[in-house]
């Protein structure tokens, strides 16, 4: 064979080769469109997309208190309790209690705490939220949540992703995938957490099967919350960017063949990345935040600081578009010293959060901007003692504990639901973990049975298949 047929036979097979992707790129194309996911393939999976319908939240705030807080010491008061207060209850009341530690023989725990009917609503807060207090016509209170897990892992794991099973896409993956993000400069969900870390871990913001672009960037909670914003000694901006062309024109032909969706992502990665190097150090930048807001946030002050700085952030956040911030504080899991984790707890965030929302509102976001404030499930009525010398707590508790919701469409100042006398189960307005996420979807102009991404030769969807949206919680 001579050099001169070589050359034909490489041309013939680049043709074909060429031939071959193209009309695989065209079948993706077709495909994807087919089922609704043809954005993907543009330029910037993160491009602000249409929702179903006008949405009346343009962004979430979703304030995570994962390990579980104690509803009938906050939000829920249960003076019945007294009268059994020390004692076991009947076995008739406590067969279907779903417990994770405790046995049903276990004495009943009154709460200690005292509540004050807040605002012109009325809402009955405990003493340890008195900021709170002072928003209480603001939040829409479920007391009637419900769960089907008792345990941290899988419990978070449902209320985000709507499965116990790990490896399905989050609410915040879930939004941004379906509405894109109008920040063009910052990740489409960002992640804040502050305590000793949630038991989920990354799997409370995961893209899941999602493509990667969707998944929270976590900022970090110590320190600079971005890592290498400013480019290493002897490298200039216009040779990093020189070399992320070269990267990106390799990712592309590499794409182009492939049509992994995983390329796709990394490219849109890589320019975010190079992007949030301009935005990052002025979103950081809190010398022009005013004194009275950066007091009545509680920065600079402990125990306030850290999570006041995450709630003063998500606010920065949103205004610059970010479509979802999610701020994860752990650990409220109270098996033993009750008032005491509980009191550190409610010290560290209650300000904060009152200021966010408070704040949020004197801006005119909290009209647009959804603020959803709970846990994976609350705590039991029972107590427990998990070793001889120590303060009581109270154990896993899912049917029946307390979260609440502000702005973004969501009518205030309204308790919705209720639990029996003895905090067992919820008696009135049930609201499952899937209507919630349906009611959240459905505020940010979503319809849960729609949203939906074909794997494994299936659609899935956040509520899987189940949800109602509370209209109740609707202004």
């Amino acid at each position: 064979m001579t050099f001169r047929q070589f050359q034909q036979i490489q041309s013939r097979r680049s043709f074909l080769d060429t031939c071959v992707g193209g009309a695989g790129s065209i079948a993706l194309a077709h495909l994807l469109g087919v089922e609704g996911r043809s954005a993907e393939l543009g330029n910037n999976p993160l491009a602000p997309r249409e929702p179903h319908f006008k949405p009346t939240a343009k962004n979430l705030i979703f304030l995570f208190m994962a390990g579980a807080p104690s509803q009938m010491d906050l939000f829920d008061p249960k003076p019945g309790l007294r009268k059994w207060h020390g004692q076991p209850l009947p076995p008739s009341m406590t067969k279907d209690m779903k417990l994770a530690f405790i046995k049903p023989s276990a004495k009943v725990l009154a709460s200690s705490r005292t509540f004050t009917r807040s605002g012109q609503s009325g809402i009955e807060i405990s003493d340890y939220l008195p900021h709170t207090q002072t928003i209480a016509d603001n939040i829409c209170l479920v007391r009637s949540m419900r769960s089907d897990q008792v345990n941290h892992h899988p419990g978070q794991s449902l209320l985000m992703s709507g499965s116990p099973l790990v490896g399905r896409p989050t609410i915040g993956a879930w939004a941004t995938y379906g509405l894109g993000s109008e920040s063009q400069n910052l990740p489409g969900f960002v992640v804040l957490s502050s305590g000793r870390g949630a038991s989920g871990g990354s799997t409370n913001f995961s893209s899941g099967f999602l493509p990667a672009t969707y998944a929270g960037v976590p900022f970090r909670k110590s320190g600079d919350p971005i890592l290498y914003l400013s480019n290493p000694e002897g490298v200039t901006e216009q040779a990093q960017r020189l070399s992320l062309d070269t990267l990106r024109r390799l990712n592309e032909e590499n794409y182009e063949r492939s049509g992994d969706e995983q390329i796709a992502s990394r490219i849109a990665s890589y320019e975010l990345a190079y992007r949030m190097q301009t935005s990052g150090p002025e979103l950081l930048d809190f010398s022009g935040e005013s004194k009275n807001t950066l007091e009545s946030y509680g920065v600079g002050e402990e125990p306030t600081d850290a999570y006041a700085k995450n709630c003063l952030l998500a606010r920065r956040l949103v205004e610059r578009g970010v479509r979802v911030v999610s701020l994860i504080h752990a650990s409220w899991d109270d098996h033993t010293n009750l008032d005491e984790g509980l009191k550190e707890n409610c010290d560290k965030t209650d300000k904060p959060v009152a200021a966010l929302i408070k704040d949020l509102k004197q801006r005119g976001l909290l009209d647009d901007t959804l603020v959803v404030w709970g846990g994976e499930f609350g705590r039991t009525s029972l107590g427990q003692l998990k070793h001889l010398g120590d303060k009581v707590g109270r154990d896993h508790h899912p049917d029946g504990y307390s979260m609440w919701l502000a702005g973004g469409g969501i009518k205030g100042g309204q308790v919705i639901g209720s639990t029996d006398d003895l905090a067992l189960h919820a008696a009135d307005d049930p609201v499952h973990v899937h209507d919630l996420q349906a009611t959240i979807l459905h505020a940010m102009g979503l319809d849960h049975e729609r949203l939906t991404y074909r794997h494994m030769g299936r659609d899935f969807r956040l509520t899987d298949v189940h949800g109602n949206v509370v209209t109740k919680m609707l202004a």
